[in-house]
């Protein structure tokens, strides 16, 4: 809501008033301010999309007008300013309810698949190809593959996108990952459908996920790697002592 607030209210007038009233474009300045007001006007809209209200275009630009024209306005600025959070909280909050709802029907109709298997935590999987290696424990660096998507397909997260896989201890993730790596042997490629609760939980993450989004993660585990301190705590404890010259 600040990003809303800051940007979208002080400079996005012109976005919604010079092209309604007509404004003919005599000279390049002309052309580059009305090209840059729609394009404040593209992103406040697609901010103001994501809440969920509903706008009254007319009402919209009249305070927008008359607000930054230091006009008289309907309301005190900290009215305005109670009235825009108490609606951007009811929107959040219906949202949200929408999303758990959403989330508790796919979990439910996935769980009924062939070969989706579950765990006691809710944790939903699917063995696409069984590794042949070791499993690693809760606290382990493991070394993978992964594509995360929402449910509707829209992929927030991979490491094949990037190039190169992802290196990370078991125990610095989300609850999902911890858990559903740990069923993998080395060489194992499963899908994972992670629950909200051990994920992002209701506040989402961002703007990329959702409150109440169960995560999808297709996941090679390449392998399992050798913690490095405790490789030179070992090698520290096994050195043999220098030996020591006697004096002449």
């Amino acid at each position: 809501m600040k990003k809303i607030l800051g940007i979208s209210f002080l400079v996005g007038v012109l976005a919604g008033g010079v092209y309604a009233e007509g404004v003919p474009e005599v000279s390049s300045q002309v052309s580059e301010e009305l090209d840059t007001s729609y394009a404040f006007g593209m992103v406040i809209g697609s901010d103001l999309k994501q809440t969920g209200l509903v706008f009254n275009y007319n009402a919209f630009v009249r305070g927008l007008k008359e607000s930054m024209e230091d006009r008289e306005t309907r309301f005190t600025m900290d009215d305005a300013v109670l009235k825009v959070q108490t609606a951007f909280m009811a929107a959040m909050a219906k949202r949200a309810e929408e999303n758990r709802q959403k989330e508790a029907a796919f979990l439910e109709q996935n769980s009924k698949k062939p070969g989706i298997l579950l765990t006691s935590s809710g944790l939903q999987y699917e063995v696409i190809t069984e590794g042949s290696g070791q499993k690693p424990e809760g606290s382990d660096m493991v070394r993978v593959n992964y594509k995360g998507t929402l449910t509707d397909g829209t992929v927030f997260d991979s490491s094949y996108s990037r190039g190169e896989p992802a290196e990370f201890p078991l125990d610095a993730v989300i609850p999902g990952w911890t858990e559903g790596i740990q069923l993998m042997s080395e060489g194992a490629f499963y899908r994972l459908y992670v629950p909200s609760k051990l994920a992002y939980g209701e506040q989402g993450a961002g703007s990329v996920i959702p409150p109440y989004a169960t995560l999808i993660f297709e996941v090679e585990l390449l392998s399992i790697l050798e913690d490095p301190e405790a490789g030179l705590e070992e090698t520290s404890e096994e050195a043999p002592e220098e030996p020591v010259e006697e004096a002449e």
